[in-house]
């Protein structure tokens, strides 16, 4: 690998300028079909930026999980991002007022990943072309796409996750400090996005401090893992304060729990919270199925999403030919530890996105691997077949980038027009309710953003819990659809009802309860 000072002296920085144009220009036309933020997770960094914009500060009058939320905080709205983290609702609200103007911030940052994935194809394969590739793979990614220019934190924790690992790559491979004080200083914004982002400072401290010499002696890897670890502290403590004063500490402990779960619907469970014994008791044979299905979607998460199904093969054997490259040990850690995490221990939250959210850090480090697999590939066919070596690399590499626009403009489509369409029982319901009306339904961050009334999520409980939960928190009316939660069946098609609910709107597989106090 060239060094990393060179690189200023190369034509990489005009690339990766090149490439973010490319992707600002495409992305205000692709992002302006767009209407809405479209589902769940969107829709809560949305709200949420746009309640600071407000001047309302980090608040949620949405509450789509009781995970995380102590249950002596009552009323809405309560302390916002107790579960999710907040640096996307941060940046996005200078801009939040409209969802044009956050969406413009995510685009911003999906403009840097591709820069980025560009730089990483020049460090890892050390010609214009890789580094062209890269960036291009990174831009038309298939399955990822259309997710980038909406308001979740996939474009935001791509970029800052990968520069994380770029930084402790390149901190193993020059041995200088400063590379790991901006490693922790990356890995602490990355936690700042997801709770996973967690991962980064464990993969920080063990590549600072695993053997690797002469570059480093003992003593300047335990000062770099030093470093890294304070410049992660120095990022983090501002939230950690906002926690204590929030809720008694410095990260609540919903998401840890989550490794306990049974199934994903437990998320809403009331009170919040799952225990290491309900989990046992939950059988070995139900444990273990449950982990054999989480790895067979994250191995199809690798391929499919992670690969572009075609690129699986060369980038895997890519990677194996250089797994001694120091600049590549982290992401090797983070890449394993990452799937492992998301399919053994977190099995249900990792199906249910959170793999899918954080290996975009992975993306253009695959992008770079696929692009080398690829040309190894092509140079041992054409020796072979005695092919013209250059026109074949150019004939393939530009089928595969059509490939990759091909795969982008057909996933973007359906997802648009999916996300577009979302929301539209919640605008007719509305006009069912109250001005005032506090709803208890299945989707609170969806129902806030279309009707502008407060929400909680129906819970994971038999009915009887919704008098505790209407007292709590001032709900008012309750919203049944056919994404109920399976304790609410009865209600859902039920004659009979408790004496706490009025039956006041039955139409198309919807029913609306007044709650009676």
């Amino acid at each position: 690998m060239q060094p990393v000072a060179a690189v200023s002296n190369t034509p990489i920085l005009r690339i990766s300028a090149l490439l973010a144009t490319l992707t600002i220009a495409i992305g205000l036309v692709v992002g302006s079909f767009l209407r809405q933020p479209g589902y769940t997770d969107a829709y809560y960094y949305f709200n949420a930026a746009q309640r600071i914009a407000q001047g309302k500060g980090l608040t949620d009058a949405a509450l789509w999980t009781y995970f995380g939320l102590p249950t002596n905080l009552s009323t809405l709205p309560t302390p916002s991002h107790l579960y999710w983290m907040p640096l996307a609702s941060l940046i996005e609200s200078p801009l939040g007022l409209t969802f044009g103007g956050a969406k413009l911030v995510m685009l911003m940052c999906f403009a840097g990943l591709v820069a980025l994935a560009s730089i990483v194809g020049w460090l890892i394969g050390r010609t214009q072309r890789t580094a062209w590739l890269a960036g291009l793979l990174t831009l038309f990614s298939g399955f990822y796409f259309p997710w980038w220019f909406n308001t979740d934190t996939f474009a935001l924790y791509g970029v800052i996750g990968a520069g994380a690992l770029v930084a402790m790559g390149l901190g193993r491979t020059y041995g200088k400090i400063g590379w790991w004080a901006l490693a922790g200083v990356l890995s602490g914004l990355a936690h700042l996005t997801r709770a996973d982002g967690l991962l980064l400072i464990g993969i920080l401290l063990i590549s600072s401090l695993w053997p690797q010499r002469p570059r480093m002696s003992r003593t300047k890897a335990i000062r770099a893992a030093a470093i890294g670890l304070i410049a992660y502290g120095l990022v983090m403590t501002p939230w950690f304060i906002r926690n204590l004063s929030a809720v008694g500490s410095i990260l609540p402990v919903g998401g840890i729990q989550t490794a306990w779960m049974r199934s994903y619907d437990q998320i809403d469970g009331y009170p919040p919270g799952v225990s290491l014994n309900d989990f046992w008791a939950w059988g070995i044979s139900n444990i273990v199925g449950s982990r054999i299905q989480a790895l067979t979607l994250g191995a199809q998460t690798l391929i499919a999403v992670e690969g572009w199904i075609v690129l699986t093969p060369f980038m895997l054997f890519a990677l194996w030919r250089r797994r001694a490259d120091p600049f590549l040990s982290a992401f090797i850690l983070y890449a394993i530890g990452l799937h492992a995490a998301m399919t053994l221990i977190f099995a249900f939250p990792g199906e249910r996105g959170a793999l899918f959210h954080s290996a975009t850090a992975l993306l253009p480090f695959w992008a770079a691997l696929g692009a080398i697999g690829l040309d190894g590939a092509i140079s041992w066919a054409a020796r072979r077949r005695h092919w013209p070596l250059t026109q074949s690399k150019t004939v393939f590499g530009a089928a595969l980038i059509g490939y990759a626009i091909v795969l982008s403009g057909i996933v973007a489509s359906r997802q648009f027009a999916g996300w577009n369409a979302n929301g539209a029982l919640y605008r007719q319901l509305a006009g069912q309710l109250p001005a005032n009306a506090v709803v208890m339904v299945n989707d609170p961050p969806a129902f806030y953003y279309q009707t502008g009334l407060a929400a909680i999520v129906v819970p994971d409980n038999p009915p009887d819990m919704i008098p505790t939960l209407a007292a709590k928190y001032g709900v008012t009316h309750l919203i049944l659809d056919v994404n109920r939660t399976v304790p609410m069946n009865d209600l859902y098609f039920g004659s009979t009802f408790p004496a706490f609910l009025k039956l006041i709107y039955d139409h198309d597989g919807v029913r609306i309860f007044e709650i009676v106090r």
